[in-house]
């Protein structure tokens, strides 16, 4: 593994975790049991002004519950974005639902709501609302799209914490929400994922689903075969400890976008920026070069000189692992193809955030 001078990502760890996590090993609640899961679950779906939260080993096993909270299976549909981490598409396969994938918007580089429309047919289930980056998709578009068609809508907020559309946050928008709290996310808890509710019919099967389908008030007893996706004690302390300063690091990351736009803005970049009504809480600072040469020559410039980058996600249908329908693209080829992501932490030193400025400058 390379080690960077400065990389793409450090938590921020200055709160309280060090003294929840003391409190965990002092007494002895570090697995799924303890009173920071059920803490960290309240707070943080009060945080996201939905009813309920449910604490997940992974961002994954989040999305995968939501579909599998939803009875989604074989025979069904869901439509995604091709241009997002894989783990979308895998959590569908998880369920033995097919993958519809669609192009993305140029501007937003979310899910085009005309291509949505087009990939809906009678098996179409569900569609899955990524905020790619952190910029939220249309969510009035794909909102109406659900309520015409009668179709549940899964948002996949693992990249998305502290955005925003029309004041709203996401995750509260559809009918189950999930996120992910790996150590690159804006609140981290090393490993880990949170699905959310409103339903409480729907939390409840998730609930019992997480814990191998446990039949509540009954030891032993199980009537589904679920899953063991539970979170640590100790993770959800650290959890607790980061949505505590939630608001300064979101703060931070917006900051630090707003700084490079002002500094870098002379060069041929195009940088992903946020589009109203929604505010983009960028997980992820990035742009687009003028082209994939360029891309990877920046590229190399940067990780010679110590700075950690990465490239934009290859579109899920490119890579032939999914049996999946898919519509014609060519943003979401191109953004790939293009785009990077630079060193996003919320509190980059001046020193750093100067040295990686000059060396974009430089190489140009």
């Amino acid at each position: 593994m390379t080690e960077y001078r400065i990389p793409l990502y450090r938590p921020s760890l200055e709160g309280n975790e060090t003294k929840y996590v003391l409190e965990c090993l002092e007494t002895s609640w570090i697995s799924g049991r303890g009173p920071f899961v059920a803490k960290f679950e309240a707070q943080f779906a009060g945080k996201l002004k939905v009813r309920h939260g449910l604490a997940t080993c992974n961002g994954t096993a989040a999305l995968h519950l939501a579909l599998a909270g939803l009875g989604i299976g074989p025979g069904d549909e869901v439509i995604l974005p091709t241009l997002t981490y894989v783990a979308s598409a895998n959590a569908v396969a998880y369920t033995g639902a097919v993958p519809v994938f669609v192009d993305c918007l140029r501007d937003t580089w979310q899910m085009d709501p005309l291509q949505i429309r087009d990939s809906i047919t009678p098996k179409t289930k569900v569609i899955m609302a990524v905020h790619l980056y952190g910029q939220p998709c249309d969510m009035d578009a794909i909102m109406a799209l659900a309520a015409r068609y009668d179709l549940f809508v899964i948002e996949d907020c693992a990249e998305a914490f502290g955005s925003s559309y029309r004041g709203q946050p996401v995750g509260s928008f559809g009918h189950v929400a999930a996120f992910s709290f790996f150590g690159n996310k804006t609140v981290t808890t090393g490993e880990g994922g949170m699905v959310l509710s409103n339903d409480p019919h729907i939390m409840e099967r998730c609930r019992r689903l997480r814990g191998h389908g446990l039949v509540q008030g009954r030891e032993y007893w199980h009537d589904l075969i679920g899953f063991n996706y539970r979170m640590s004690n100790i993770a959800a302390a650290i959890g607790l400890a980061q949505l505590e300063r939630a608001d300064e690091l979101v703060r931070g990351k917006r900051q630090l976008a707003e700084r490079y736009f002002a500094r870098l803005s002379h060069l041929p970049l195009l940088f992903h920026r946020e589009t109203a009504p929604a505010v983009h809480a960028y997980w992820m600072v990035s742009a687009l070069a003028r082209s994939q040469s360029e891309r990877d020559a920046l590229r190399r410039h940067l990780a010679a000189e110590g700075i950690e980058t990465r490239p934009v996600f290859h579109p899920l249908h490119s890579m032939g692992i999914h049996q999946a329908r898919v519509s014609s693209t060519t943003a979401a080829e191109d953004i790939a193809a293009r785009g990077l992501s630079l060193p996003s932490w919320p509190d980059m030193p001046e020193s750093d955030f100067n040295f990686v400025c000059r060396s974009v400058e430089g190489f140009f």
